[in-house]
């Protein structure tokens, strides 16, 4: 992986990537009556092949995995993809989609701690006290809702996917980059939601989709998908899966907009509280820290401490 930076400029694409898949709520309404794996499996395939194009144009260089590394790329595939979508369905079937979504937005938590030990540097001060203040304000955004047990376990097991999704990746993406683990983990995940989708749904169930379910799909397979993935990836693969799991925090603040541009109303006071208290952990979670703030492991590591005077690159 490379040397997590300070700058904002790699941010960017993981913000980007993050404000599309939080618009994609809107439109994942559209599925609400489609068959689930079904839909997701044409999701998926279409994504892989939309990558496959946008990776050929781009030049990007793209390997075949070896070794362990189909153990993490088909990790990401099962929880990220597969699992993930098993857990929000069945887990809005015991509990509000609000209780499901807040227990996503700790994921800055659960990274900010996980994604450095898995690079192997000492968890960023400045992170960890910026993620329970991106989650705070995620909470405000979507709001409460009623569950029960099992409900709770659903959504927890849908936190430990969206950890996953990101975690999982850290492996693979210095030798694969962010085209490489984006096109394996979506064919991947196709693969194994066609055989769920053949499996539970049947084999002609994807001739129930609509016209308006067809689109939804290819939205969700170019922009959700195909950039979205390329544009996250990418993120952590430079500045590091802790500082980057600050930026899921903006997923709700996009899905909030796109809901008021749908016409469901303009957000309440505790939507725009929440937005406010989202950007606050962001800008301080994310803002450029100088040699002086940094973490001594991470100066020590880099061999700061013998060159005082030298800039270090640092989450």
């Amino acid at each position: 992986m490379d040397t997590p930076s300070a700058s904002f400029a790699p941010l960017v694409p993981g913000m980007v990537g993050m404000v599309l898949v939080g618009s994609s709520v809107t439109i994942s309404h559209t599925l609400v009556d489609a068959p689930l794996f079904t839909a997701q499996a044409v999701r998926y395939a279409a994504a892989a092949v939309i990558l496959l194009v946008m990776a050929r144009l781009a030049g990007a260089r793209m390997v075949w995995p070896r070794g362990r590394e189909w153990l993490w790329l088909a990790g990401i595939a099962v929880t990220g993809l597969a699992l993930f979508n098993v857990a929000v369905v069945r887990g809005v079937a015991h509990a509000e989609p609000a209780v499901v979504a807040v227990a996503v937005a700790c994921a800055p938590v659960v990274l900010g701690v996980a994604g450095p030990l898995l690079e192997r540097r000492r968890p960023s001060r400045q992170v960890l006290l910026a993620a329970p203040v991106v989650v705070a304000g995620a909470v405000l955004v979507e709001g409460t809702g009623r569950t029960d047990a099992v409900g709770v376990a659903w959504a927890a097991l849908a936190l430990g996917c969206e950890a996953a999704f990101t975690l999982l990746a850290v492996p693979v993406l210095r030798r694969h980059g962010s085209w490489g683990v984006s096109v394996h983990t979506v064919w991947l995940g196709g693969v194994m939601l066609a055989v769920l989708g053949w499996t539970v749904e049947g084999p002609s169930a994807a001739r129930e989709l609509s016209a308006a379910q067809w689109a939804a799909v290819g939205y969700l397979a170019l922009l959700v998908t195909a950039v979205a993935f390329v544009l996250w990836y990418s993120t952590v693969r430079t500045v590091g899966a802790g500082r980057a799991g600050l930026l899921t925090g903006i997923a709700p603040l996009a899905a909030a907009a796109a809901g008021a541009v749908s016409g469901s109303g303009a957000p309440g006071r505790s939507v725009w509280l929440g937005i406010a208290v989202v950007i606050a952990g962001l800008v301080g979670g994310l803002r450029p820290r100088d040699v002086a703030a940094m973490d001594i492991t991470d100066t020590d590591r880099q061999g700061a401490a013998a060159r005082p005077s030298t800039s270090v690159r640092s989450r």
